[in-house]
């Protein structure tokens, strides 16, 4: 019988074997002693920073600031305005103000250093992208908007090689590096979300609860490995080896759902992702989750997600259209 920590380390494995970065935009960014640059809020989206050369300071909306030095990197899963500056006195322009080069697929440079200087006063990395995270939608509105990772911090065993690859690839610029830093990037941040988890996400989550519960880790990890089977209560509490009523009120008190709701939810969730992230057909994904009729997949797409599952594929194709277009924006004081 497995015990706790292999049910929880499971569970967090099947987590985030379903978060994803889709729809990524890289820019390699090379500064000189003085820089500002700001990024606009992007709900729905996610930053994330690694500063390999140099230092700089990561002010938020409300004033709130982040000291970032040489080989540290950050999180901002929701997508909130902020700025990136040598120091609190310079004028921060929008990013997308400054003139870009491509350097590869997906990823640009913007060079702002002056031709006077002899070295660059910061080089860093930052991408902007959806943010899927899958099964974890739930965790996801408990994050902290800033998630600062330092390769020395002892919650985040194992960045210091991943922070060393992208370093090197980043300040090379050889043949395909575009590609390798996309998926650094993407290990990183799965990274990063399992520190936070691992710690507990600050105490505030049911999901962490159950997690530490195996009997509910059980029933949790079975629905996210056969999402397309038609769960009963009972067959849930049979995984648990507790009974129905005990199961049903363990599970509502610790996630705050019921665990058909949790069941329906993440079924549609997946159904999401498959509709627009890998562009599979409606009667595919239908059947993939154990419907007989698309017309029955429609109804529950429909009851949880809000709208039908077509208005998901074509806000799909927009997005991905819209996003080799984006529009250039103003620039303003953060």
């Amino acid at each position: 019988m497995q015990d706790s920590f292999a049910l929880s380390s499971d569970l967090v494995s099947e987590l985030l074997s379903g978060m994803r970065l889709r729809g990524v935009q890289y820019r390699r960014i090379q500064a000189g002693p003085e820089f500002g640059f700001r990024f606009d809020a992007r709900p729905g989206h996610a930053y994330f920073h690694y500063l390999a050369v140099g230092n700089a300071l990561l002010r938020s909306a409300d004033g709130a600031s982040h000291n970032l030095s040489a080989g540290s990197a950050i999180l901002i899963p929701r997508g909130e305005e902020h700025a990136l500056m040598s120091d609190r006195s310079v004028l921060v322009q929008h990013i997308d103000s400054f003139a870009t080069a491509s350097l590869g697929d997906n990823v640009s440079g913007v060079d702002t250093c002056p031709s006077n200087s002899t070295t660059p006063g910061a080089i860093l990395f930052y991408g902007c992208m959806e943010f899927d995270l899958g099964g974890m939608q739930g965790l996801g509105r408990l994050m902290p908007p800033f998630m600062l990772a330092d390769a020395q911090n002892s919650r985040y065993p194992g960045l210091a090689p991943i922070f060393t690859s992208m370093k090197n690839e980043i300040c090379s610029g050889r043949i395909g590096f575009a590609g390798i830093l996309a998926r650094l990037a993407e290990v990183m941040a799965a990274m990063i979300v399992r520190g936070w988890i691992e710690c507990g996400c600050n105490d505030t989550s049911g999901l962490v609860a159950a997690l530490r519960d195996p009997r509910l880790a059980r029933a949790i990890l079975a629905l996210h490995r056969q999402p397309g089977r038609d769960w009963s209560v009972e067959e849930l509490a049979a995984e648990c080896n507790i009974s129905r009523s005990v199961f049903a009120g363990r599970f509502q008190s610790t996630i705050g759902i019921s665990p058909l709701r949790y069941a329906a939810e993440l079924r549609m969730r997946l159904a999401s992702q498959w509709l627009t992230r890998d562009r599979l057909t409606i009667d595919t994904v239908a059947h993939r989750l154990g419907y007989t009729s698309q017309a029955a997949f429609s109804r529950a797409y429909k009851r949880v997600i809000g709208h039908p599952p077509g208005v998901s594929r074509q806000r799909s194709f927009l997005i991905a259209s819209s996003a080799t277009n984006p529009p250039l924006e103003g620039s303003r004081s953060l």
